[in-house]
Order: C-alpha cells, then sequence, then structure tokens
C-alpha cells in the first residue's frame, strides 16, 4: 500500500529500514526477549504496509467515542456512560456501513467517510476499564499506531490512571497528539486556558517534550456536522481538523509511517540495552563468586598441601630413624666379634625387626589415621564454606529480582542452576559420613603404601603392611650378611668386602623409607586435588552458564549498540529527506 505513492530514494529507506529492523528481530530472539516485545517489533514492520493508522486512546469516560463520531462525521462509535468498546475497532472507507469480527477483540468497521478513504482510525477500550484484559488490548495495540491521539476529559484531565498509560505509549516513541474534550462544560475560556495549561505542564514533565494539545467539544462538532453549523466555531474542532490534514498529507504521512517502526526499534533497542545491562551486572556478581570460589579452592588446596608437608614429615621422620636405626644395627651386628651371631640367619633377621623396624608400622599407622582424620574434616569444611557462598549468592539475587518479569528463561534458567547446585552441595554435606570417607580414604593410603611396597595388601591394616616391608629388606640385608660370612676369611680380611655390604643395605633400608614416603605423599595428595575437582564439578553446570550468558550478553550488547547507530541514522536521513 506505502510503496505506491513512495519515490526512489524514499522506497531505498524502507528496504533499509527492513534490513536494519529485521537484524534487531534476530537480536531479540537470541537475547530471549519477551513474547510481547518481539510481537510488538512485527506488528510495527507489517505497518509498512499497512494505510495510515490513527489510534485514539483514552479513559472510558473521556468522550472517546463522541470525538472519532465528531471526526467521521457520522455515528460510527457507540456512545454511553458506561464502558462501551471492549475490542479494537478499526473504521475504515466502505460504501455501506458495515461491522466484521475479524478476531476475538478485533471488529472492522467500515463507513462512507472521507477521511477514511487514506487513514484508517483504531478506536479502543478505555485504559481505565474495569475489564483489565481491555486495557491490555489498548496497550497491545499501541505500538501498531502511526499517530495518537490520546483524549483527556476537561472536567478530570490527566488522571492518574492516563499518566501511568501515557508512560507505556511514550516508550515506544510514539508521535502524540492530546486533545481536551468536554470543553463545553466550562463556564468560560478562562477555564479552558486553565485546563489547557495544566494539560501542557503535566505532558510536558511526563513526556519530556510539549505535544500539540487541542481543546474540543466533541459533542458539538458532531452536532454541526449533522446540520447545526453555529455549534462549529464554539466546539474549536477547526483547528484539530486542520492540523491532522497537514500533518497527514502525502508526505507528512510518509514520514510518519517510516518514524514509528524506527521509534518502536529505537524503543526495544534501549529497553534490552538496559536489560543487558542489568543482566551483565548480576553476572559481575555470578563470576565474583565464582571466582571467589575458585580462589577460595587455590588457597584450601595450597594451605591443605603446607599443612600435608608438615605432617607427613611426621611420618618421614619415623622412617628415617628406622633407616638409622638400621645403619647402627649394621655397623654393631657386622663385627669379627660376632662372627657367631652372623652365621645365625634367624637370629640375624630378629634383631633387625626387633631393633631397626621396632614400632615404626604402629607409629606410622597412628599418624596416617590422624592425617586421614585431619584430611576429611578439612574436605567437610570446605563443602561447607563452598555451600554458604553460593546459599548467599542466592538469597543476594532472590532479593534483587522481585518484581522482575521481562527477563524470561535468563532468571529462570539463572535461579535454577543456582537451586540445583546449592541443592546438589547440600546434599553432600547432608549425606557426608565422615567415618566412610576417612575408611576409604584410609584405605587408599594402605592399597598405595601395599603397591609401592609391592605387598598384597588383602585385608591387613597399614602397620602389617610397613611391617612386611621392612621384614623384606631385613630379610635381603641378612642375606648380604650371610654372603658376606660365606665368602670366609675375605670379609674380616678386606674391610671393603664389609663396606660394600654396608652400602647395600642403606640402599635396601632407603629404598623402602622412600617408596612408603612416595606411595603416601602421592596418595594424599591426589585425595587433595580430588577434593577441590569434586567442588568445581558440583558447580560447573552453574559456571558454564554464567560464562555462556556473559559471552552472549557482550555480543548482544555490541549488536543492541550497532543496531541503535543504525536506526538514529535512517531517522535522520528521513527527517533530511523530509526538510
Amino acid at each position: 500500500m506505502l510503496g505506491k505513492i513512495l519515490s526512489g530514494g524514499e522506497d531505498e529507506l524502507v528496504k533499509e529500514e527492513r534490513r536494519v529492523l529485521a537484524r534487531l528481530r534476530t537480536a531479540l530472539v537470541r537475547f530471549d526477549a519477551a513474547p510481547e516485545h518481539q510481537q510488538a517489533l512485527d506488528r510495527s514492520i507489517e505497518q509498512l504496509d499497512e494505510l495510515f493508522l490513527l489510534v485514539i486512546v483514552g479513559e472510558f469516560n473521556s468522550g472517546k467515542s463522541a470525538f472519532i463520531n465528531a471526526l467521521v462525521g457520522a455515528a460510527v462509535a457507540a456512545e454511553g456512560v458506561t464502558p462501551t468498546t471492549a475490542q479494537i475497532n478499526v473504521l475504515q472507507h466502505g460504501d455501506t456501513p458495515a461491522r466484521t469480527v475479524r478476531e476475538a477483540h478485533l471488529h472492522v468497521i467500515t463507513a462512507p467517510a472521507e477521511i477514511l478513504r487514506e487513514i484508517h482510525i483504531v478506536d479502543t477500550p478505555g485504559t481505565n476499564a474495569i475489564i483489565r484484559e481491555h486495557e491490555a488490548i489498548t496497550a497491545e495495540f499501541v505500538p501498531r499506531s502511526d499517530l495518537v491521539l490520546f483524549v483527556t476529559s476537561a472536567d478530570r484531565p490527566f488522571t492518574e490512571t492516563e499518566r501511568a498509560f501515557l508512560e507505556q505509549v511514550r516508550g515506544w516513541g510514539k508521535k502524540i497528539v492530546v486533545v481536551i474534550n468536554k470543553i463545553d462544560i466550562l463556564e468560560s475560556s478562562a477555564q479552558v486556558d486553565e485546563v489547557r495549561a495544566f494539560v501542557a505542564d503535566n505532558a510536558r514533565t511526563l513526556l519530556g517534550f510539549s505535544p500539540e494539545i487541542f481543546p474540543v467539544s466533541a459533542r458539538l462538532a458532531f452536532r454541526a456536522k449533522q446540520g447545526d453549523p453555529a455549534a462549529w466555531a464554539a466546539s474549536r474542532f477547526e483547528a484539530l481538523e486542520r492540523y491532522i490534514r497537514e500533518t497527514l498529507d502525502s508526505p507528512g504521512r510518509i514520514r510518519l509511517k517510516l518514524l514509528n517502526p524506527l521509534g518502536v526499534g529505537a524503543a526495544l533497542t534501549e529497553r534490552h540495552a538496559a536489560a543487558v545491562k542489568e543482566r551483565a551486572a548480576l553476572l559481575k556478581g555470578d563470576f565474583a563468586t565464582l571466582d571467589e570460589v575458585e580462589s577460595q579452592l587455590a588457597v584450601y588446596q595450597a594451605d591443605l598441601m603446607r599443612d600435608f608437608g608438615f605432617r607427613i614429615s611426621d611420618i618421614d621422620r619415623i622412617l628415617l630413624e628406622m633407616e638409622k636405626r638400621g645403619h647402627e644395627f649394621f655397623d654393631d651386628t657386622m663385627r669379627i666379634g660376632r662372627v657367631m651371631d652372623l652365621l645365625n640367619r634367624s637370629r640375624v633377621q630378629q634383631g633387625f625387626e626387633q631393633h631397626v623396624v621396632g614400632e615404626a608400622p604402629q607409629e606410622i599407622e597412628r599418624k596416617v589415621s590422624e592425617l586421614v582424620d585431619w584430611l576429611v574434616d578439612a574436605d567437610l569444611r570446605q563443602w561447607q564454606d563452598v555451600t554458604r557462598h553460593l546459599a548467599e549468592r542466592r538469597r543476594q539475587y532472590r532479593d534483587r529480582i522481585i518484581g522482575e518479569t521481562d527477563s524470561g528463561r535468563f532468571l529462570s534458567d539463572r535461579s535454577r542452576l543456582l537451586e540445583a547446585v546449592n541443592r546438589e552441595s547440600q546434599k553432600v554435606i547432608d549425606s557426608f559420613d565422615r567415618r566412610k570417607e576417612a575408611r576409604e580414604l584410609a584405605d587408599d593410603a594402605r592399597n598405595a603404601v601395599a603397591a609401592a611396597a609391592a605387598v598384597s595388601a588383602g585385608g591387613v591394616g597399614l602397620g602389617a603392611i610397613v611391617t612386611i616391608a621392612a621384614t623384606t629388606a631385613a630379610a635381603d640385608v641378612t642375606g648380604i650378611i650371610m654372603a658376606s660370612v660365606i665368602a670366609a676369611i675375605g670379609f674380616f680380611i678386606l674391610p671393603a668386602k664389609r663396606d660394600r655390604a654396608k652400602e647395600q643395605m642403606r640402599r635396601k633400608i632407603a629404598d623402602v623409607r622412600q617408596r612408603l614416603s612416595d606411595a603416601l605423599h602421592d596418595q594424599f595428595a591426589r585425595e587433595i586435588q580430588r577434593s577441590g575437582d569434586r567442588i568445581r564439578e558440583s558447580i560447573a553446570p552453574y559456571s558454564r552458564f554464567v560464562r555462556a550468558e556473559g559471552e552472549k550478553l557482550q555480543t548482544t550488547e555490541q549488536e543492541l549498540r550497532a543496531i541503535g547507530a543504525e536506526l538514529a541514522s535512517l531517522r535522520a536521513r528521513i527527517d533530511k529527506q523530509a526538510a
């Protein structure tokens, strides 16, 4: 419809406008914008193919229907003292009056009025309708309008419900004209001027600009058009009709038609750019929480490793003392005065076990048990600390989003993930079986030591495994001693033979100590790392969501900024072409 009256330059503007608005639509879909906002943009794009839409809004008792009848010059809208419009009525030109129900809340009324040949007039339910669904219908239709005529009553100008509704209209960037109806009930022109000044001040404060304001009497104007010309001057309708004619001449109508989708696009761009900032601010706290948890885990693991180093040193000390006793035992045993003892292999081995091994296995088992208890308690404390962090973030989040309804799936997904992560973390704490955890950790340490010492763990304890490993070394040492003795007199004649045997014994004992120490160190280091990894894994869904949304918001913010610049450039080109 619009294409029939467009010039070549205007046609290019329409194509460019469609491209930019389609780009905005894609950005809104990617951003999970509210369905009503996506629909508003779709309808705004569609209106480029429709006749000019002049939308009439106002409270149900402001005389909207009377005003429409006066504008058209025929009784096309029902009038009454109670709400009479329960749906959108679109007035179109037709040779005969008729009413067609197009949708449940959309009726098309045809009338043979000249003004309807090039424009459509839209009659809406009152903004203060008792049935809130009617008010929602009006608010939904406003984004489709090209020009909004806001009708207020001279006896109740600019009510609170009118202010609230005008704020919604303002948000869509529509051109607004204010009509003060029923001036015939005022006693003088001074009162009319007083009401006009009141409306002008409030409209300027609310809208941020001074709209055109026309005080009229729709009742007198309709009477004049029905055959009483004396009422025309008093109606003051001439100025309003002249303004509408001049505004809606072909160039002016085209300009408004092109600008209105841009206004809707700009409003949506600004609204969602603000939503991006709000989400980014919310995610900033999430990033801080995740960084704090990660930092806490890093410190926790570093502290555990440091404390573990002190605690494992006690076990190293026990093994080193055992090694030292082995050296002393060797020096005391491999002497000429004890040749007969050296020939008794079982006596040497028994002495080694008694004087060298001694209570070391029991001491090691006790120290490892203490180490296990310490690590299990530390693990539980760390889970509790992380859960407290997440619970606090969830509380802050819940306090912050009260009343927010415009963020759709983002808030839903984020809330669900916070709840789930917090719930799973709390479940770990509630089900934490300290005995079971300690038993499993102790078993892991025992098996690691057994594997390092090449001993079958079976059902024996850690102390037994250490004893077996040490006495195996004792058997090896006894073998070295016996080999040296059987080598005959050379053992006593050649000190080098004894030194070689002593060195082999030192290596055996040192090897046992090193293998046991390394096995314990490696196992507990893995447990410390595993503890942190379990916590990281538990919050991974929340972490992935936050980081993915952060990247998405950054991309959307850049896209909306570029779209906003393109919309502003298009508006400037349209204004320049119309000048």
